[in-house]
């Protein structure tokens, strides 16, 4: 071994903490003078440890376990007097001394320390003085070497440098060295052997010759961390064939850890680090991406603490702030007000020399010092709590920002070292190589994981100390303008940093292709040599220019250079380096170097690889552009022709249903073709892996595969960029000549065939996804169950839910077929509600120019994770969840925001190809989707602004249209200089002039009066427009992020937060309905007449329940009301009734409902949406009731003018009733010993005839009532002739004159000129002149006066006071009025037949009425009448009499039968109350709103397949919707539900039983404790009763000696059970006998409600309300036009088409039968009744009017004497629908 290896072989020994080669070393002993402000002392510092002035020497175990030599050390420090020092040591031969001085005073410090040592201790020490210059980490002294080299005295050989902490061994050793040089030199002096210090202290690099730089030592030394030095050996750092690092694991460790001591030391400083800044949890709960993707408080620009730095390091940082290093740090008990600027010493007022005042500064240390962290300590911390996505995801932004990258990282718990390989995974580098040939340049663009990019490595060293800045020196190599490498002179470097031992970086230069290159091609620059050749020495002390000693090896001096002078030289040494053969480095290949731990080879992350192998395997070695074709195929060509054909549906033309049918069977087909591909091997690995692993193995697995798969495409895509963008440039000089010829075309086609080439070329995780949903959708459609050996697609979403839960983003809009798949995008979604709950989002969408920065802005901002390279910019839409942390959550009423990003508008590769359409498409779509759109404008081109603001003006209008109101921010990215106030003022008005202009034109075509663009949405182009500066920082690839851009996405942040804080956002589910809305409304050409609010019709018809159950909850308490009061007046006992006290009556109901309607609208959780309809409801409500009032008022008025009326009668009814009672008893007393009944019975005629007789001697009987003679005598009257009446009577053809199909034979023309060709026409051509929408008008002519005529009728007062002719003749004017008006807009006139059959066909309808209603007047104002219902009851009082009862007895007989009387009419009239109550809360057909009474009906028409009740229900379906209320209600209590029906029945005699004995004992024990009389007695009793059970008036004058009130409450209660008995046995027929039948109960509420047809089917409006404006009129189901016999005109063909069919297509009609034609798209341009109804088109999808087609063709056919023929045929598929398929059409069309 020569000598210069065994040198360097003993002084690894020394730094290893090995034994000394010399172990009869003698002990020695160092004196520490100087300035005590020249050392830090404290436990970390290997030569003083302690602050104690002791002056006695002292064992130093610290230098013993560095260096294993007996050292002890003398602190003299701070140059004490001699009078101070209490015994002045004796200094042994082998003293040495040590004078510390400062960096920065060492020139003072130097000439006064050898003062004080000659003055105090004598000349003979000045020999053994070493003089230690010690300075801060980042200080250099290599000026102030040079002021000592002037002193006479200074030796440069005694002359040392040493950070202040004095913590670095190698620092200490090489201290030592020159000592012991020193005292061996002495030596030589005392032995007469003169040396010269130049041959006796050669320093390494004088040791080492040129011959042998191959095995010289290098000093490694980090400048961010200078209290660390190492030495590595060549032979331990050499590159293997790969070109990665081959280190020897010891010499690594030997890095970080100099001895086991200073290890423990150096652990317990990290420990006390990441408790400063609170992370010493974190080792082991890590934080996770997730955390960071959570909206969290925004980051505080100032005020960190020290505890909150590395979390505020980590959210700058992924908000590309490269700041993020720099972050100052609030100060502690930092009081501003007292500091002084500079510190006093104490010797300023003591008053000292200056040469005592400078040796003896007492200032304490600045503690801001020592309370600030290093910057590098930060990142690093914050690397270590992080898991292993969260590492990948910040080395991904800290290599955006330009920073150099950790390679190799010592563990700092365990000392291994690591490198981060995976974190490195999905860094991707983009750099152009310009090569030049025969004076052409070429430049040759490459894009490619950076871990698979060989390039050569520049690897840094040094040898001993140096002034110059390695870190500094790497930076202006690589980016002159950007600290790559953090060094020493960057702001908040400190001289301490605890984290970097060890650590070993990385950086990749990547040229531009441009002149101004540093270098030519991609190079790595790294602070750990990996390649000792070539070599390159820096030499601090030569001034020598750049020389080549031999190949490949260089030495360049530093003396008297500027930075700038050495980097250039540098450049060019490694450009010719580089020029010639060298080694390639592959950051991959360090997975192969042992003794180096690699982060990929934890278990869990092997297994996720695994799973990604076993899939990319299956694509190895195939071409990238068919790997979707063969293993994807359900989304390529299959999806585009489905999406195809699907879009054609909505634009039908021709023969729509057959072309429909036609094309919903092409869908179909390719539905199927689709699960046939569906069971691809891929397909099955990736969703049974998804399945099979845990979360977390999941997320390796997801990541790998992506990885995996960029791998494969990375250079072919690389290559078709390359031709992409050379042909974009070509085709836009062309177009900037105007070039029209045959070479631009070309172009053009090339550059699309690219484009065609880069999508399918494009492969990624989001095309899996798209295919599962694709297989899901193909076999959800066909309802396939998958097989064993295919994948399971009914898991598909609810994997896919998962996903997306944990921040994925998940493919909205399929970007290359241009379309929504609705049924994957609404399985998701639920499977995300199932997992958490129907949750609020905001929804957050971006618009803007392709390749504007949208997605960049928002990973930026809330670190989402969408595509945003070149090759991979966004297609179509993505969504993605983002939660609130809990921090915030409380601020805001929603739980997450949804992103929404999109592709670019105006985007390249759609051009030519409807591209215009596509955009407002999509611009309609995410505005619609959004509660705030973000509209990002890039550059200043106006003409670029424009196209957008057109297309986003256009969408909003679309948006107001339809009622959605999301609210937009302006951004305008890429703004040349955002500071000036003036210049953004400019631009606001520029661009609110702009979105004005654009607002006028977009409303021309919208057909929308608006002036401006705040006239469309809430817009203040002060607040809601936003200026980014531009992204990076000078030119990439190799510009680092702009910070202006980075506050710019914090600021907008806060804005879109601050905005969303007064939003409430919307539900999941709402959202998923949304999309819904808005996709099927963009797939017909007119969106706004189209669209259909799902979500909102959802929440209209629960409301319309519960307006149900309000107007329920009055009317039945109403009902109650009336019934109590109808009973008082009934009995006499109520002869007024005050609108105010039926007002208070129902006050208590009223503020019940009020109450629970403002607890609805405010607490549903779709409040928000329901607060458009509050003020219209809360006046339906106020309404209502004020109609309740007015009716019930109206009824019981008529009952007192009834009662006035016949007051003459009720006054002999009682004068009878007392002679009765008195004849009665005084024959009673006469016939007692009669027990004969046939005697008493004639006793009895024979005063009952007398009596009768006499009461009637001047009454006259009421006659019934002939309306059929009546009827006759009024239309003679009206001049009809008796044979036209006797005709339709006999014929009975009036009965059915409203479901006639043709009234051609009731009219004739108007007399005029042309009458022979009219009458003509009328023979041959009759649909000419009465088509069919004349039918359909005189059919509304007669349902209208039918209505009319009957509300008419009703109203009289026929039931108080009789029935008169007049009433009918008021009628029959009534209907010639009709009639004449009707003529008077017609050119035809009817016949007379017509009036007498309308005529008499209202007579008809209306006889019912008016015969029940005669019938109750007869019945309460025909004394004959009256007189025969009593006879019985008198009879048996008159036996009681005559049998020997006692007064007693025969008042509780005559009290039990009035009391048997009222509590019938009470229980009946309660019941039935209670049974429509029953039925409306718990019957289906009547327990929800109009809607859902619909469905039933016609479901109940089709259970019975009854073709004259469709009929009925076609023409008029008031009626059938009545009837079918009656039979259900009849069925409910007779038959389903009878039993229930009896309960209710006997629970309300129970209750009537109780009210009854309740008060006959409260009312006895009253009167007999107050003593009184019968009369009291009743008075009492009736009081009690009420208000359940009103008594009619009883007579005491008969019963005065009743006195024993006991008795006759036997007596009742005896005569009680027997009515409850009687009761019991009441048959529920006697409930339809009471005043308020349960079905009349519910007809009144149920059909009080809108009935408006469809102007083009007839279907009637489903709206809960009457008058539901500003509502328009709607209804699920529509029909084909045909069943209300529409036709094409000129032809007998009945239309089949759906009116929901034929406003999606390209059809016309001619409103009204008019001449006009209209487009169905544009139905309601064409006026009413067309324009207030809203028909959205539904593609026909209901099956039950098909059904009813089929079933009833011949039937239809044959009623309008039409056919389904030609245009109208069937179509085939219509005849598949069976009747139950027909009715659960009708289930499904309601969940809509």
């Amino acid at each position: 071994m020569q000598k210069g290896e065994r040198n360097v072989q003993e002084k690894f020994e020394n730094i290893s903490g090995s034994p000394p080669s010399n172990a009869v070393t003698p002990p020695l002993t160092l004196v520490l003078i100087g300035n005590k402000k020249s050392i830090e002392i404290g436990s970390k510092n290997i030569l003083l440890d302690h602050d104690q002035e002791i002056h006695e020497k002292e064992f130093s175990s610290r230098l013993y376990d560095l260096l294993g030599r007996q050292i002890s050390v003398i602190n003299l420090l701070g140059l004490p007097s001699i009078d101070t020092i209490p015994e002045i040591p004796e200094f042994p031969e082998d003293c040495i001394f040590i004078l510390l001085v400062s960096n920065d005073q060492q020139e003072n410090q130097y000439s006064s320390g050898l003062q004080w040592l000659e003055k105090t201790l004598g000349k003979d020490h000045s020999s053994y003085v070493m003089t230690v210059v010690t300075h801060d980490s980042e200080e250099i002294c290599e000026n102030e070497l040079q002021k000592l080299k002037a002193t006479s005295v200074f030796s440069e050989k005694r002359y040392h440098t040493c950070t202040r902490s004095m913590t670095d061994g190698n620092e200490i050793i090489a201290l030592l060295e020159k000592i012991d040089d020193m005292v061996s030199e002495n030596s030589r002096v005392t032995e007469g052997k003169q040396v010269s210090p130049e041959e006796t202290l050669k320093t390494v690099e004088e040791m080492v010759t040129d011959e042998e730089f191959e095995d010289a030592p290098e000093y490694i030394k980090d400048d961010n961390c200078t209290h660390r030095q190492t030495e590595v050996s060549p032979e331990q750092c050499q590159p293997t064939d790969k070109g990665a690092l081959n280190m020897d694991r010891n010499r690594l460790k030997a890095l970080c850890n100099s001895s086991e001591k200073e290890g423990k030391v150096l652990q317990k400083e990290r420990d006390e680090l990441f408790k400063a800044l609170d992370l010493q949890n974190k080792s082991k709960t890590k934080w996770t991406q997730k955390e960071f993707l959570q909206i969290r408080r925004p980051v505080k620009q100032t005020g960190i603490s020290i505890k909150d730095l590395a979390e505020a390091f980590l959210q700058r940082l992924m908000m590309l702030d490269y700041r993020a290093r720099y972050i100052p740090v609030q100060q502690e008990s930092s009081d501003v007000n007292n500091s002084q600027a500079v510190p006093v010493s104490d010797s300023a007022v003591t008053g000292d020399d200056d040469l005592d005042a400078l040796f003896t500064t007492n200032v304490d240390i600045d503690q801001s010092k020592e309370n600030h962290v290093h910057p590098m300590d930060v990142q690093m911390a914050a690397f270590h709590c992080s898991d292993s996505f969260l590492q990948q995801k910040m080395i991904t932004k800290l290599s955006q920002c330009q920073y150099a990258l950790p390679l190799l990282v010592p563990d700092p718990l365990t000392s291994n070292i690591d490198c981060p390989l995976w974190t490195f995974r999905q860094l991707t580098k983009t750099w152009k190589i310009s090569t030049t040939k025969e004076n052409a340049t070429t430049v040759t663009m490459k894009s490619m994981p950076i871990y698979k990019a060989q390039t050569p490595m520049v690897s840094f060293f040094r040898l001993g100390s140096m002034s110059l800045s390695k870190s500094q020196l790497m930076n202006a190599l690589i980016n002159d303008r950007h600290d790559t490498f953090f060094h020493r002179n960057c702001k908040g470097s400190t001289k301490s940093c605890h984290l970097m031992d060890g650590v070993a970086e990385i950086a990749w230069y990547c040229p531009a292709g441009k002149d101004n290159d540093f270098f030519t091609d991609c190079i790595a620059f790294c602070n750990l040599h990996g390649d000792s050749l070539p070599l390159i020495i820096l030499i601090a002390d030569n001034e020598c220019s750049a020389v080549q000693m031999k190949p490949q090896k260089y030495k360049l001096g530093l003396k008297e250079r500027s930075q700038t002078d050495v980097s250039e030289e540098l450049k060019k040494i490694i450009k010719s380096l580089l020029s010639g053969p060298h080694t390639s480095f592959r950051l991959e290949t360090m997975a192969d170097v042992s003794g180096i731990k690699v982060d990929e080879d934890q278990k869990i992350c092997q297994k996720g690889k695994s799973a990604a192998i076993k899939l990319v395997e299956l694509v190895e070695g195939m071409d990238v552009a068919e790997i979707k074709d063969t293993f994807l195929p359900c989304q390529g060509q299959l999806w585009s022709n489905w999406c195809k054909i699907n879009k054609e549906l909505h634009h039908l033309k021709g023969d729509i249903e057959k072309e429909k049918g036609q094309k919903s069977h092409q869908l179909l087909k390719l539905r199927q073709k689709q699960c046939d591909a569906s069971n691809r091997e891929l397909m099955r690995l990736f969703t049974q892996s998804l399945q099979r692993l845990p979360p977390e193995e999941r997320e390796y697995f997801l990541t790998w595969t992506q990885i995996l798969i960029d791998a494969l495409s990375t250079d072919y895509l690389s290559s078709i960029l390359q031709k992409y963008d050379k042909t974009w440039s070509e085709v836009l000089v062309l177009k900037k000549k105007h070039d029209e010829s045959d070479n631009l075309k070309d172009k053009q086609t090339e550059l699309e065939l690219l484009s065609k080439k880069l999508q399918s070329a494009t492969f990624g995780l989001e095309h899996i996804f798209r295919e599962m949903g694709q297989i899901y959708e193909a076999h959800q459609t066909l309802r396939k169950l998958s097989l064993s050996r295919q994948p399971d697609w009914t898991k598909y979403p609810e994997l896919a839910a998962d996903l997306m839960i944990s921040g994925h983003p998940m493919e909205l809009m399929d970007g290359d077929a241009g379309h929504v798949p609705l049924i994957w995008i609404s399985s998701l979604l639920k499977e995300v509600i199932q997992k958490l709950g129907d949750q609020r989002v905001f929804v957050l969408s971006v618009l803007g120019v392709q390749s504007s920065g949208k997605s960049t802005m928002l990973n930026a901002m809330f670190g989402l994770q969408f595509a945003v390279s070149a090759g991979r910019c966004t297609k179509g839409a993505y969504m993605q969840l983002v939660k609130l942390s809990e921090e915030i959550k409380d601020n805001y009423k929603f739980d997450y925001i949804l992103v929404v990003d999109t592709e670019g508008l105006r985007a390249l590769e759609l051009e030519g190809n409807a591209t215009l359409h596509h955009d407002n498409e999509l611009a309609t779509f995410v505005v619609g989707l959004g509660n705030m759109t973000l509209i990002n404008i890039f550059g200043e081109n106006p003409a670029d602004m424009q196209d957008v603001l057109q297309i986003v003006v256009q969408a909003f209008m679309r948006m107001k249209k339809v009622e959605l109101s999301p609210s937009c921010v302006f951004v305008h990215q890429n703004v040349t200089d955002i500071t000036a106030a003036e210049k953004n003022m400019d631009g606001k008005r520029r661009l609110q002039e702009k979105l004005d202009k654009m607002t006028q034109l977009a409303a021309k075509e919208e057909v929308c009066n608006v002036e401006c663009f705040s006239d469309v949405i809430a817009f203040d182009v002060q607040k809601d427009v936003k200026y980014f500066a531009q992204l990076w920082e000078g030119s990439p690839p190799m510009a680092p992020p702009n910070p202006g851009y980075s506050e710019s996405v914090q600021e907008l942040k806060s804005i879109i937060l601050s905005k969303a804080k007064e939003s409430t956002g919307i539900t999941l589910s709402h959202f998923s309905n949304k999309i819904q809305d808005l996709w099927n409304a963009l797939m017909n050409e007119h969106f706004v007449f189209s669209f259909k609010n799902t979500q909102e019709i959802a929440v209209y018809r629960k409301l319309e329940v519960q307006y149900g159950n309000w107007t329920w909850a009055l009317r039945s308490e109403m009902l109650n009301i009336e019934n109590q009061l109808y009973l008082r007046i009934e009995k006499g006992q109520l002869d007024k009734v005050d609108k105010n006290d039926l007002i208070k009556e129902m006050s208590k109901t009223y503020e019940d409902v009020t109450k629970s309607m403002t607890a609805y609208f405010e607490d549903d959780k779709d409040k928000e949406m329901l607060v458009q309809w509050r003020g219209q409801f809360e006046n339906k409500i106020k309404e209502f009731h004020e109609e309740l009032v007015r009716g019930v008022k109206r009824k019981l008025d008529e009952v007192i003018q009834q009662n006035n009326a016949r007051k003459m009668l009720d006054k002999k009814k009682t004068e009878f009733e007392n002679y009765l009672l008195q004849k009665s008893k005084e024959l009673a007393h006469q016939l007692k010993s009669i027990d004969d009944e046939e005697e008493l019975k004639a006793q009895f005629s024979t005063i009952w005839s007398h009596r009768v007789k006499e009461l009637t001697s001047d009454t006259k009987p009421i006659e019934n009532i002939n309306l059929e003679k009546d009827q006759i005598a009024v239309l003679q009257e009206l001049g009809v002739e008796w044979r036209l009446i006797d005709e339709s009577k006999r014929s009975k053809r009036y009965k059915s004159l409203s479901q006639h199909g043709n009234y051609f034979y009731y009219i004739t023309t108007k007399k005029s000129t042309g009458d022979v060709w009219k009458m003509f026409k009328m023979t041959v051509f009759p649909h000419e002149v009465f088509p069919h929408e004349e039918q359909k008008q005189v059919k509304l002519l007669i349902n209208e006066v039918e209505q009319e005529c009957l509300s008419v009728i009703k109203s009289k007062p026929v039931a108080t006071r009789g029935f008169t002719s007049t009433y009918l003749k008021e009628l029959a004017q009534h209907i010639k009025l009709h009639i004449e008006k009707f003529e008077s807009q017609r050119n035809y006139v009817f016949k007379k037949e017509f009036s007498v059959d309308l005529s008499l066909h209202v007579f008809d309808r209306a006889e019912g009425w008016i015969l029940n209603s005669f019938k109750i007047y007869r019945q309460k104002n025909d004394v004959f009448t009256y007189l025969d219902t009593k006879k019985n009851e008198y009879y048996n009082i008159f036996r009681s009499f005559c049998k020997g009862s006692s007064s007693a007895v025969v008042f509780g007989e005559i009290m039990c039968e009035k009391l048997k009387v009222s509590a019938v009419e009470a229980v009946c009239n309660k019941t039935g109350v209670d049974i429509a109550g029953q039925m409306m809360c718990s019957f289906p057909a009547f327990n929800g709103n109009r809607l859902n009474l619909e469905k039933h009906v016609l479901a109940s028409l089709a259970e019975k397949e009854d073709f004259n009740i469709f009929i009925t229900y076609i023409q008029n379906p008031r009626a059938q919707v009545e009837a079918f209320i009656k039979e259900q209600v009849n069925e409910y209590m007779f038959m389903t539900q009878k039993v229930k029906a009896q309960d209710i029945l006997k629970k309300n005699i129970e209750e009537i039983s109780r009210v009854i004995s309740q008060a006959l004992f409260e009312a006895t024990e009253k009167i007999k404790h107050i003593k009184g009389n019968i009369e009291m007695w009743v008075e009492e009793f009736s009081r009690k009763l009420k208000p359940k059970l009103i008594l009619d008036t009883v007579s005491c004058q008969n019963f005065s000696d009743i006195n024993n009130f006991d008795f006759l409450k036997e007596e009742i209660e005896k005569g009680l059970k027997r009515i409850t008995t009687e009761m019991s046995k009441l048959p529920l027929e006697k409930v339809n006998d009471c005043r308020h039948k349960p079905d009349q109960i519910l007809i009144d509420q149920l059909c009080n409600c809108c009935w408006e047809t469809c102007p083009f089917c007839a279907a009637v409006c489903t709206n809960t309300l009457k008058d539901h404006r500003p509502e328009k009129h709607s209804v699920p189901f529509h029909r084909p036009n045909g069943v209300r016999s529409w036709h094409y005109r000129g032809t007998d063909d009945l239309v089949i088409d759906f009116c929901t069919t034929l406003v999606a297509s390209d059809g016309n009609f001619h409103p009204n039968e008019s001449d006009c034609l209209v487009p169905y798209k544009q139905y309601p341009t064409a006026g009413e009744p067309y324009a207030s109804w809203s028909i959205t088109a539904d593609n026909s999808k209901l099956a039950f009017w098909k059904w009813f087609v089929c079933h009833s063709q011949k039937e239809l056919e044959q009623y309008y004497n039409k056919k389904f023929q030609g245009h109208g045929e069937i179509p085939q598929d219509w005849k598949n629908f069976s009747k139950d398929d027909a009715i659960e059409s009708l289930n499904e069309m309601c969940s809509l």
